[in-house]
């Protein structure tokens, strides 16, 4: 079997890919070419030159969760390839999603921001955190992410409930799980709105003002999914105003680019900066060398599926862009 990484991964993880796979594969690595015998392509955002390059090409493998919009819209107009993700970092960024979830209900910024200044007066001020135990979390997709998110929250005491777009289905341990139109109902009941639906032209913008109203004044909002599900400027207000007890963000409407440098870009439009009921972190939820790892192996284990005329899970349906 030929393959072409696009980006190639670096020596040790290279070694941990080789190691984990059923049988040798023929690699070939590169940015701008692919060989035109390639039955497999391993990239994030190929184009259309890449996608084009082989006639063999039966499958591309995008190394992690998601679909980028203008890779769907390439993979919709070729529909003989299959398309697979990997969910490897499923652990990471559910155990980020419950550590930002306490950091922004307990107040841990503006406490640490304090007390690395010698102020201790929040410890003798009434205390603004809320105490999670027997309140409820919503799960907002119930993917790989999702449940494992839930399966958190549950063991360390909240009750939960999740929405997912495929509709009402029995959920892991007694989960329950309502479709998209039950939305609004579930936020009501919630004082904890997890955030873990995939980037889709379904899901940007589909929480704004009126949502994070029903979340209410002691709801916290924890996003390790994608920026745009949420309407800024909405969540700005909501924020600034008090109509919401805090938000954890670990996404963000602005990124670094070539014109935007890694140390000097703030990540929206609006200056959530200035708010101390808002936990800052810059999308590095999935990041780390286990998770690095546990790509690789994942990434084995597709390959190997393929190799062997097996279906490797993950699938992705480019017309639902997940």
């Amino acid at each position: 079997m030929k393959v072409h990484l696009i980006h190639k991964l670096d020596e040790r993880h290279m070694d941990v890919l080789n190691a984990a796979l059923d049988a040798p594969v023929q690699w070939s690595f590169g940015k701008t070419e692919v060989p035109p015998d390639t039955d497999i392509l391993i990239g994030g955002r190929p184009g259309k030159s890449l996608l084009d390059a082989s006639a063999n090409l039966k499958a591309l493998i995008i190394p992690y969760a998601g679909l980028p919009p203008e890779t769907r819209t390439l993979l919709v107009a070729r529909p003989h390839l299959k398309v697979y993700n990997l969910h490897h970092n499923a652990p990471a960024v559910a155990e980020m999603s419950l550590a930002l979830m306490f950091a922004a209900a307990r107040c841990l910024v503006p406490m640490d921001k304090s007390l690395r200044a010698g102020d201790w007066t929040p410890r003798y001020n009434p205390d603004p955190g809320l105490i999670l135990a027997g309140r409820r979390a919503l799960v907002l997709g119930y993917g790989a992410i999702g449940r494992r998110v839930a399966s958190l929250c549950r063991a360390v005491g909240l009750e939960v409930e999740a929405i997912r777009r495929s509709g009402p289905q029995p959920g892991a341990d007694g989960v329950p799980v309502h479709g998209p139109q039950a939305l609004e109902a579930c936020l009501k009941r919630a004082d904890v709105l997890h955030i873990c639906v995939p980037d889709t032209e379904e899901t940007r913008g589909m929480l704004d003002a009126s949502h994070l109203d029903l979340l209410g004044t002691d709801g916290v909002l924890v996003n390790v999914a994608r920026a745009a599900v949420v309407e800024e400027k909405a969540l700005f207000e909501a924020l600034r105003d008090r109509r919401i007890h805090s938000a954890a963000l670990d996404v963000w409407y602005t990124y670094p680019t070539k014109g935007r440098p890694r140390d000097n870009t703030m990540p929206a439009e609006h200056p959530f900066d200035t708010l101390d009921n808002v936990v800052m972190s810059p999308h590095r939820a999935g990041h780390g060398e286990t998770v690095e790892i546990a790509r690789a192996t994942a990434l084995a284990r597709t390959l190997s599926a393929l190799i062997q005329g097996q279906k490797p899970p993950h699938e992705v349906q480019p017309t639902l862009g997940y």
